[in-house]
């Protein structure tokens, strides 16, 4: 069952339109689910491919998936860090794109730590228990 997104010139709205099949999918079908609304012009958007809870913990167990994490290396740390997001389907907020772009760069773990000492502590109540 396709799903694909629109903008709706009518309420000024970004919507997602879900057809029960293929065939079904035409933007002179699609109306926005918020207003009823025909004038919508399709996005496009990222694809998005089910996977099981079972196939993503297969892909993260593969060695290869951890390569360069042995020598400290903090891109190898950021690449690793970004496939775990992409293969988890979570997306990183934006104190976490700092911390992966400053990573990318080769600045170590303890610097950004320090220079964002909130950094990885927010939704947290674990503090320094543990």
């Amino acid at each position: 069952m396709p799903i694909y997104e629109y903008v709706c010139f009518d309420c000024r709205k970004r919507v997602s339109v879900l057809f029960r099949t293929f065939s079904e999918a035409s933007d002179d079908a699609a109306r926005c689910p918020r207003c009823q609304g025909a004038n919508l012009r399709r996005l496009v958007s990222r694809v998005a491919v089910l996977k099981s809870e079972e196939s993503r913990m297969e892909n993260l167990a593969d060695p290869s998936f951890m390569a360069g994490l042995e020598n400290e290396d903090p891109r190898a740390l950021a690449s690793f860090m970004r496939k775990m997001s992409d293969e988890m389907g979570e997306p990183m907020d934006a104190e976490m794109t700092e911390v992966m772009e400053r990573l990318e760069r080769g600045e170590s773990p303890d610097d950004i730590e320090k220079a964002l000492p909130e950094a990885g502590a927010s939704g947290s109540d674990m503090g320094d228990e543990f």
